[in-house]
């Protein structure tokens, strides 16, 4: 109602031409029309780029649903290649990060591309410098290897039409976006049930940052071969690390500081695994025989290390390689049978760190 007394008319609600330049206004994704469409993310962006493969009521309910949200298509991608892709990883100077870096290499050798790798090491203002650079130069694609962007800096690269791909997403990966990881539950499970054959009943674990979803899927593969073992989980035998030799060494010493100490360790990385082996043996005690060790990983060091590590091999060369396939394809490419995330088998590789448990 007006003073007046006279009821005035409704106004018109705002289409996206009355919305004030820079307002910020919800964006439908690729994922969100999905959704609703009751289809697969690859589903809708086959319809997006004209694919024949779906079928004629599919691509009508997926149409008429972009056309109800007006949803913006991109600007095709510049037709013209840059022969270069991006590596953004948090370090460089890991065994992990050397095992990454070397297999987008040797796949982006074989397409005679170059890589551009840059190391964020977790801080916003390099990963915004590095976006400034990709912005003024292109790229051909970008790799993200355990490095977590915020959604607008995501849609930053999505809008400039540069194929991206998530290389052992930190959490859980977005459906819009590939990714490829590897199978760390059956991982964790495989590394406790040969510890459980040997005869161990008192199993530590040192686990990997608990905000990290491979690490939590180590830490429920633990827990799970525990439990199908017969064998309650004690809290007191589990030490949160953070996948560095520190972790390992500071977390094995309170492991071994318990009135009833473990036989055996699960270390959810080498890295780790190999700061327990300095921890043990500092207590008089010898890796293999007095107490087992499993690691996580098989980087390079781990076959070298005395006694030769077992551990679980995480294919990160290949997931690495795998990452650089995707986004050599293009902006629209998705991963082998049709779905956004590839999980790479982890395999248990035996050396001396385990042996049976005395007693």
């Amino acid at each position: 109602m007006s003073r007046s007394g006279r009821t005035q008319p409704t106004p018109p609600a705002p289409t996206s031409a009355d919305v004030a330049p820079g307002a910020e206004t919800p964006r439908v994704t690729i994922a969100d029309i999905a959704r609703e469409a009751g289809v697969s993310v690859p589903t809708v962006s086959k319809v997006l780029n004209g694919h024949a493969q779906v079928a004629q009521g599919t691509r009508d309910r997926v149409e008429a649903l972009l056309e109800k949200h007006n949803y913006l298509r991109r600007r095709s991608r510049p037709t013209r290649s840059v022969e270069l892709i991006d590596l953004v990883i948090n370090e460089i100077d890991s065994p992990w990060s050397v095992e990454v870096i070397q297999g987008v290499e040797r796949e982006a050798a074989r397409h005679g591309v170059g890589v551009v790798i840059t190391a964020v090491h977790g801080r916003p203002a390099d990963i915004l410098r590095w976006l400034d650079n990709l912005t003024r130069r292109g790229s051909d694609g970008v790799i993200l290897a355990v490095t977590a962007l915020p959604a607008g800096q995501r849609r930053k690269i999505q809008d400039l039409r540069v194929p991206l791909v998530v290389v052992d997403p930190v959490g859980n990966p977005d459906p819009a976006i590939p990714s490829v990881g590897a199978t760390n539950w059956p991982g964790g499970l495989a590394a406790t049930q040969h510890l459980l054959a040997l005869g161990h009943r008192r199993i530590g674990i040192i686990t990997g940052p608990t905000d990290i979803q491979c690490a939590r899927a180590r830490l429920d593969g633990y827990r799970a071969a525990l439990e199908g073992g017969g064998i309650a989980v004690d809290p007191d035998l589990i030490r949160r690390g953070d996948f560095h030799h520190e972790t390992g060494f500071s977390g094995m010493r309170e492991l071994l500081a318990l009135d009833r100490p473990p036989t055996a360790v699960f270390a959810c990385s080498d890295l780790q695994a190999l700061g327990a082996y300095e921890a043990i043996r500092q207590a008089g005690l010898h890796v293999g025989t007095d107490v087992s060790v499993v690691g996580f990983d098989d980087v390079a060091s781990a076959a070298w290390a005395s006694p030769p590590l077992t551990t679980v091999r995480q294919p990160l060369g290949e997931m690495a390689a795998m990452g650089a396939r995707i986004v050599l394809k293009g902006v629209d490419a998705v991963l082998p049978g049709g779905t956004q995330r590839l999980e790479l088998a982890t395999d248990l590789v035996i050396r001396e760190s385990t042996g049976p448990a005395r007693g």
